[in-house]
Parts: C-alpha cells; sequence; structure tokens
C-alpha cells in the first residue's frame, strides 16, 4: 500500500521533508506538496497549486485529495501580526477544514511550530512541559495554532523548532563575516536546529507512527548544545579569519535552553548535533 504524505505550504523545510522521506527505502511513499506556485516543486512530487489564504478555493484543492499524514509547513510571508495570523491560524484551519471533507482522518497531522512559545529569559531550561507565556505577538499566534490543534478531532503534533539554519539561511555568517559579533555579556544562550534535522525529525515522526507508534502532542526539536551567542559567532570568525569589530548584535527573544530530550528518547540522531557541525558544513 502506498503512504500519501501531504505538506501544506511545501517551501524549504517541506520540500527537504518531503525529500528526505521518497530517498528512504523503508517507505512506499507518495508525497504531495501544497503551495501557491507548485511547479517550482521537484518532479519527484505530485503537486497541488493552492493559496491557503483563499479558503474557498484552497479547501476546494485539498478536499478531494486525502492523505495518511499532513505536515503543515507554511511560513509567514509578512513577518507582522497579520501576516502571522494568516499563515499559521488562518492557514491551518482552512487545512483542518479541507480535512472535514476526506473520507477518513489522517493518521497524523504534524504542525510545525516555534520555540517563540517560551518566555523564558533567565538561561533556564525548558522542554515539552514549560509554562508558555511568550510576550511577543509571533509566539502568541504560534500558540493559538497549537491550540486549534488540541481542539482539533484528529491526532496532531506541534514540532516547536528553534532557530532553523542551513543553504540559503546565511545571515548570521554574513554579519559575522562583516565583523559584527555578539559580547559575551550580558549572557544570552542561543538555540539553533539544522535545516535538514528539521526535515529529519518530520520524517522520524512519521516513521514512529507508521511503526505503530503514538506521537506526543508537543515535541521540543532543537540541537543537542544551546549555546551564547557570543560563544557562536566568536567560534563564526575563527572559521571565517576575520576580527569582530563591532560587538552590537543583539540577544535573541529571551534567554533560555531547550531540550531535546523527548526526540533523543524516541531515537532520533541528530545530523548535525551541535552548530559548530551544522555550520562547517556550510562554511565548506
Amino acid at each position: 500500500m502506498t503512504t500519501r504524505v501531504m505538506i501544506v505550504g511545501c517551501g524549504d523545510v517541506g520540500t527537504a521533508t518531503g525529500e528526505r522521506l521518497l530517498a528512504d527505502s523503508r517507505n512506499n511513499i507518495e508525497v504531495c506538496g501544497v503551495r501557491r506556485q507548485a511547479n517550482q516543486l521537484p518532479p519527484s512530487f505530485r503537486k497541488i497549486s493552492a493559496d491557503f489564504s483563499q479558503r474557498e478555493s484552497f479547501v476546494a484543492a485539498l478536499a478531494q485529495q486525502p492523505a495518511d499524514y499532513v505536515i503543515y509547513s507554511a511560513a509567514a510571508t509578512q513577518h507582522d501580526e497579520a501576516g502571522y495570523r494568516l499563515a499559521y491560524v488562518d492557514g491551518l484551519q482552512h487545512t483542518l477544514d479541507a480535512i472535514q471533507h476526506w473520507p477518513q482522518a489522517p493518521k497524523q497531522l504534524l504542525f510545525t511550530s516555534s520555540t517563540g512559545v517560551y518566555h523564558q529569559a533567565d538561561h533556564s531550561w525548558v522542554d515539552e512541559s514549560s509554562p508558555t507565556e511568550p510576550q511577543r505577538f509571533s509566539g502568541r499566534i504560534m500558540l493559538q495554532a497549537e491550540q486549534l490543534l488540541a481542539n482539533s478531532t484528529i491526532a496532531t503534533s506541534a514540532v516547536r523548532f528553534s532557530g532553523i539554519y542551513g543553504p540559503g539561511r546565511n545571515r548570521l555568517i554574513n554579519n559575522v563575516r562583516s565583523g559584527k559579533g555578539a559580547p559575551s555579556q550580558p549572557l544570552s544562550y542561543s538555540n539553533r536546529i539544522h535545516r535538514d534535522d528539521c526535515a529529519g525529525v518530520l520524517a522520524h515522526l512519521i516513521q514512529l507512527k507508521q511503526q505503530g507508534q503514538s506521537l506526543h502532542p508537543v515535541y521540543l526539536a532543537s540541537d543537542c548544545q544551546p549555546t551564547s551567542l557570543s560563544d557562536v559567532t566568536d567560534w563564526l570568525a575563527q572559521q571565517l579569519g576575520v576580527p569582530l569589530t563591532d560587538l552590537s548584535m543583539g540577544r535573541f527573544a529571551g534567554s533560555k535552553r531547550c531540550s531535546n530530550r523527548r526526540l533523543l528518547d524516541s531515537g532520533y540522531q541528530f545530523q548535525h548535533p551541535d552548530f559548530r557541525s551544522g555550520y562547517r558544513n556550510l562554511l565548506r
């Protein structure tokens, strides 16, 4: 039997996930990518061109295309409150509306959320059970989307990714190359995950479900080494052979350390367990 995986908002992470699933010889999988311009997707994907901001046409496009698994991996094109709400709440709701037309519910819906839902700024460790009281609109909207999942009648998991880096995501490298770094004080922990591990985590969770395991409603997906931002920029400067002449790079929102223990306990092995592994690969 062919397992059908629909990836809604099939951009960088979604495409990498689909390619990861198709490359695994254990899978007999068909990947269906949904995005506004689906012709940009790999030839190996089945394609649906649909815009989640246009509810009626979007629901109609997906209603006749049932799948065994759904990955909702949209990204906001407007980085303001309206843009986030459209991408992460409205788009997800429209996807859930379309699923209601399917003859059978998917086995699991995975939603790519964010560690922006955490508010902690005291360098403490956070995990899936930690309080979430975000002050920024982005974190609050992500929590609203997660609540949509919790209130739905299908099996769902929110995967809270930390800062994603990887091919094409070179802002930090470019800042360091220009001599800009972060000060060692005040201490500011940063958390990150390579794009390829984002794809690996999502594929891993689908594999677990295929093996008959129940998934948790929330997973925190971050690499194995939370690191101060100054340590990261110092290391990058050393690798690039440039002096840091401007230490004005601001801290990220909050300062916390993200625990990936639940993922590790599930059997996931990180391709890039720390920032050195991932950035060394990019610099090469």
